[in-house]
C-alpha cells in the first residue's frame, strides 16, 4: 500500500523498519556480516532489544529484508541500463557490455550488499524463496541480448543443457519468454538466451565478486578492464553483432 493511503501507525512501523535497515548497512559496510548484531542496533537507535524484535523477528529476518532489497535494487539498475542502451539503439554486443558495466558499477559501489547476496552470507542461512524471482529480475535483461547470437563450439554444450532445462521447466522457460520475447516460440533462441544470460552471471560474479572482496589489490590491472576483456570474449563466443 502507498504511503500516503496508510495510517500514522503504518507508517511509522515503515520508518522505524527503514532506519533498522540502514543501521543494518553501516554495519555490514564496516564488518560484514559478523559485525551485524540486533542489540547493537538497538542501542543505537535508543531503542530496548524487545522493542526492536517487534520490527524484525531476528536477524535472519533482518537479513531477508535486507537481501530482497540489494536484489531489487540490483533488478532496478540491471533494467534501466538496458533502457538507455534500448534507447541510444545499440546492438547486442554493445547491450551486453552496457549490462555488464552497470552491474559492475553497483556491485562494486555498494559491495557489502552484493557480498550479502553472493553465497550464504552466514553458516546456516537460508534465504526466502522469493529471491529466487528477485535474482531473475536482475539477470533478465541479458537474456534478449543473445537471441539472436550464433554460439560457437566452446559454448554448444551450455546451449544444449539450456534447452532441456527449457522443456523440463515451464517457470524458466515463462521467465526467459517475458524478457526475450522475441524468442517466444522459437525453442533455439530461448536456448540461445537463457545459456548466454547464464555465461554472463558466472562470468560477472567471478570478476565483480573478486573485485567487491578487494581480491585485486595490488595486482596489475582494474576490475573494468578485466571485465571488458571477459565480456568481448563471451560475445565472441556467440557472435554478436
Amino acid at each position: 500500500m502507498p504511503a500516503a493511503q496508510q495510517g500514522p501507525r503504518a507508517r511509522y512501523r515503515e520508518q522505524t523498519r527503514a532506519e533498522i535497515k540502514e543501521a543494518a548497512l553501516r554495519q555490514l559496510a564496516d564488518g560484514g556480516v559478523a559485525a551485524l548484531a540486533l542489540t547493537r542496533i538497538a542501542k543505537d537507535m535508543g531503542l530496548s532489544g524487545p522493542a526492536l524484535y517487534r520490527y524484525f523477528a531476528s536477524r535472519d529476518d533482518l537479513l531477508n529484508a535486507l537481501i530482497r532489497d540489494a536484489y531489487d535494487d540490483a533488478a532496478t539498475a540491471m533494467g534501466a541500463a538496458a533502457a538507455r542502451s534500448e534507447a541510444a539503439a545499440h546492438g547486442p554486443r554493445e547491450r551486453l557490455h552496457a549490462l555488464a558495466t552497470a552491474y559492475r558499477a553497483w556491485a562494486v559501489g555498494e559491495p557489502h550488499r552484493y557480498l550479502l547476496i553472493q553465497g550464504s552470507p552466514v553458516p546456516g542461512y537460508v534465504a526466502p524463496a522469493d529471491t529466487l524471482e528477485r535474482a531473475r529480475a536482475a539477470l533478465g535483461p541479458f537474456l534478449p541480448v543473445f537471441t539472436g547470437g550464433e554460439p560457437g563450439a566452446g559454448v554448444a554444450p551450455v546451449v544444449a543443457q539450456m534447452a532441456a532445462w527449457l522443456t523440463a521447466d515451464t517457470a524458466v522457460a515463462d521467465w526467459v519468454a517475458a524478457y526475450a520475447v522475441e524468442a517466444a516460440g522459437d525453442p533455439a533462441a530461448s536456448a540461445r538466451a537463457l545459456a548466454g544470460a547464464v555465461l554472463a552471471w558466472a562470468q560477472l560474479h567471478g570478476s565483480v565478486g573478486l573485485e567487491a572482496a578487494g581480491q585485486f589489490t595490488g595486482m596489475g590491472h582494474d576490475g573494468d578492464s578485466l571485465l571488458v576483456a571477459q565480456i568481448a570474449m563471451l560475445a565472441d563466443a556467440f557472435a554478436l553483432a
